[in-house]
């Protein structure tokens, strides 16, 4: 069995603090797997619903098939909004919300 190319924003030396940032990190996140996302990788506007941003990157991670764990230990901290969209992903074939990095590596894992 191959070993996933999993990696997170920081091995990507990517920062994403807004919409125009998107577009670098799809181009650095070529080949990859999958991706890990935490909490303190994105801008809090990514955490307001209404900002749209988060919506922008769920839309950019789908079409190009890019698998990505966000790893937020609390789902409830960024509002119940965002809890219940992080409990709506539980079963998303590419987007999950995780509480750890281990599982998001397991899930990312068991998709192969």
């Amino acid at each position: 069995m191959t070993e996933l190319r999993l990696r997170t924003l920081s091995e990507l030396g990517v920062r994403l603090r807004g919409a125009d940032d998107i577009p670098e990190l799809i181009g650095a996140a070529y080949g990859v797997d999958g991706l890990i996302l935490h909490a303190a990788d994105l801008a809090p506007e990514f955490f307001d619903l209404r900002s749209g941003l988060l919506g922008e990157l769920f839309q950019k991670f789908s079409n190009y098939r890019l698998p990505v764990a966000f790893v937020l230990p609390d789902f409830a901290a960024h509002g119940e909004r965002f809890a219940e969209l992080a409990r709506e992903h539980a079963a998303h074939p590419t987007l999950r919300f995780v509480r750890t990095e281990e599982e998001a590596r397991a899930w990312l894992n068991s998709r192969s």
